[in-house]
């Protein structure tokens, strides 16, 4: 049925095609009869799916990804496609209209997405406004945190530590997004030195709470090993909680979709299933190197419940959609959460 459906939509740009879907769940889970209809056909609840993670407890390890709900304005309706969480963001101090459009781009024979959206969202405030109207206090909620477009890189620290303070009370744990390929040298935050000072920034700032919130660092998955290395070292000596790999790919390598198109489309960061490979390797990789220390959050190319088992068998814990989620629709994710129950039963 939804192969139908996306047939259709994808016909259509991809950016108000996403405004359409998400204005169109809303109206769905509006009414008390078509939400039960809804959420019946893809919730799953069972004891083997809860887990323990980063001082939290997840209905379910599968997440929604950072990207698809900007603003904090449809988490309320997504819990319904049945996550046992969502990542809002990624969210900056001050609105920002983000890159030009077109700016979303599918290639359809690679299943996978190209953007440059650049941090587009309505800021802190405006996030802040709609969690705090959060129905369901039951939902674990992310905040992915970045930094305006136009401040400099030795200045960010303070936009980072601006959205922290905002969502402090109305998110279950931070996400730092330093690795994003669309808002200019963002990206050189990674380096060692500049990531050193603004995690142990944030720690610092967090322990001094009454109750510290997880934070967690979003990562690249175009590192070389020894940046790899480097991040396991950071990550171990600021005490953040943990990882989420990876971000999307500047890597145009492997591609179906004939270079010439992709590169008519431009700039930005590719998801979806040209990732499914690199970023087990950098969870596997991390894992192995960090003799299980570093709790991992699994996102890239999950498009089947054998991508997410894979992940979480090479050392994470949770996953999260976003690519698969346009591609697959909300099955994948009771495909995924009944896999993992057949799963524990055969253990």
């Amino acid at each position: 049925m939804y192969q139908i459906v996306r047939s259709i939509l994808f016909r259509f740009d991809a950016e108000k095609v996403h405004y359409f879907v998400v204005g169109l769940l809303q109206l769905i889970v509006k009414f008390p009869p078509t939400k039960w209809i809804f959420r019946s056909m893809y919730h799953v609840e069972h004891p083997a799916l809860e887990r323990e993670f980063i001082g939290l407890k997840f209905p379910n390890p599968v997440g929604l990804a950072a990207g698809f709900d900007k603003n904090a304005k449809y988490f309320n309706e997504l819990e319904s496609c049945g996550f046992g969480f969502i990542e809002i963001g990624t969210v900056t101090p001050l609105a920002q209209p983000g890159n030009d459009l077109p700016r979303l781009f599918r290639l359809k024979k690679d299943e996978a997405i190209l953007n440059r959206m650049g941090f587009n969202n309505d800021g802190v405030q405006e996030a802040l406004k709609h969690l705090k109207a959060r129905k369901n206090h039951q939902l674990i909620i992310g905040g992915n945190i970045g930094k305006n477009k136009w401040t400099p890189n030795e200045e960010a620290l303070n936009d980072y530590l601006i959205c922290f303070d905002a969502l402090f009370d109305e998110v279950d744990y931070f996400v730092v997004n330093v690795s994003s390929p669309n808002t200019p040298n963002l990206r050189a935050l990674q380096e060692k030195g500049p990531l050193m000072e603004l995690l142990s920034t944030l720690q610092q700032k967090n322990e001094a709470k009454a109750t510290p919130k997880p934070i967690l660092l979003k990562i690249a998955p175009d590192l070389m090993n020894e940046q790899l290395d480097e991040i396991i070292e950071i990550v171990q000596e600021t005490k953040i909680a943990g990882l989420i790999a990876t971000n999307t790919t500047i890597s145009r390598e492997g591609l179906i979709t004939p270079s010439a198109e992709v590169e008519a489309l431009g700039a930005g960061g590719v998801s979806g299933k040209p990732l499914t490979e690199r970023s087990t390797e950098v969870i596997r990789y991390i894992h192995t190197k960090s003799k299980g220390s570093i709790p991992m959050i699994a996102v890239g190319g999950i498009h089947t419940a054998k991508d997410a088992l894979d992940k979480i068998d090479a050392g994470a814990t949770l996953v999260q959609l976003y690519s698969g989620f346009i591609y697959e629709g909300p099955g994948l994710i009771k495909e995924i959460n009944q896999a993992l129950i057949k799963k524990a039963q055969h253990a």
